[in-house]
């Protein structure tokens, strides 16, 4: 069972195994609803029509099955709702994560079952492996700019024993060939979003206020203060704001300034220099541990605290199920609520979420 979301990746992937001489049945999951999410432009993204259209186009061309999978109580419930408490609680939430680990997965399982299919795939840029422990190890995709190893850290190896990554070992523009060499001109030129897929226009402050219309009166105006407690101006809302952020702040204080603290219990947002959103610790709740079962001892690895970070060297202490990370160096921005993902090399160690 390949999981089809319309676009180049998961349609090589398909066409890949099916050439392979796999028996390939093609899933599209509808996770979302443009209309009930308030968004003002064309729906666009995995869960619209023309891309439900597109995956089952394929699938009719090369002879192979295509369903739809509605899955939009699920993933609202969960991934949606969990993003609408992040935020008001002061966090900045990794929803491609959730979502990943307790939706997509589990949803393809139970239907592959259903279908008595083997395995399923996706076109993650990653690979997976059995070590020699007997565990499956997820590891790094060839192409360092597309790798997405980073939002699999909570998978769990009861799936990661059925699951495959026809696309760990190619770069994105061999993908882009394959599928031209297919006839697929239109799909090998698609564009990529990287805006989150449930977020109209990419505005998540509107979204925030679509989902709870009375969230502006629940909450209101806040102070802007300094490290200190120094108030320094007024802002509209706690939720509407992110640990790193510079533009859109409203205030200007004749210097750069950026959001280096949320707290929700007083609806302030503390502001400071750059130099103040650096830390040398970290503690990471939630872990999800995936080449070893368990640390029993410190590890040296790189800890990533977001998709685009080259990773920091730190040394790793389990406290059951926290992770304490200390940096060689001092690293800027750590968001509560975004993922913090561990590397031994290319090997996936595990991730979890950040913690204030």
């Amino acid at each position: 069972m390949v999981a089809m979301s319309g676009g180049v990746d998961s349609s090589v992937a398909a066409v890949m195994l099916h050439e392979q001489g796999y028996d390939v049945i093609g899933i599209t999951m509808k996770t979302w609803d443009y209309a009930s999410a308030g968004g003002s432009s064309k729906e666009t993204g995995c869960c619209s029509l023309d891309s439900i259209n597109d995956a089952r186009a394929l699938a009719v061309g090369y002879g192979f099955p295509h369903y739809i999978l509605d899955i939009r109580d699920e993933f609202g419930d969960y991934v949606i709702d969990n993003f609408v408490d992040e935020y008001i609680a002061g966090r900045t939430p990794n929803p491609c994560v959730l979502c990943n680990t307790h939706i997509k997965w589990s949803a393809l399982m139970k239907r592959a079952d259903k279908l008595d299919c083997e395995f399923i795939a996706t076109g993650h840029y990653a690979n997976i492996r059995m070590h020699d422990n007997g565990r499956y190890v997820i590891s790094k995709g060839r192409d360092e700019n597309k790798d997405q190893s980073y939002v699999l850290w909570g998978v769990s190896q009861e799936n990661l024993a059925r699951t495959q990554f026809p696309l760990g070992s190619f770069t994105k523009k061999e993908i882009r060939q394959m599928a031209m060499e297919m006839g697929q001109a239109e799909l090998a030129q698609k564009s990529e979003s990287y805006e989150i897929c449930f977020v109209p226009d990419n505005d998540y402050r509107a979204f925030l206020r679509h989902k709870r219309p009375t969230l502006d009166t629940e909450i209101g105006p806040g102070n802007f203060i300094l490290a200190d407690g120094t108030v320094v101006g007024q802002h509209i809302g706690y939720p509407y704001f992110t640990i790193g952020q510079r533009k859109g702040l409203g205030i200007a204080l004749g210097k750069p300034m950026f959001v280096i603290e949320i707290l929700p219990e007083s609806n302030s947002v503390v502001l400071g220099e750059e130099h103040e959103l650096e830390k040398s610790q970290a503690f990471v709740r939630d872990i999800n541990l995936v080449k070893y079962a368990s640390l029993e001892q410190p590890l040296e690895a790189v800890t990533k605290i977001r998709y685009k970070d080259a990773g920091a060297q730190s040394i790793l202490t389990q406290q059951g199920n926290v992770m304490q990370v200390d940096f060689a160096h001092q690293v800027k921005g750590i968001a509560p609520g975004q993922s913090a993902v561990f590397y031994e090399g290319n090997d996936l160690l595990g991730g979890g979420f950040l913690m204030k």
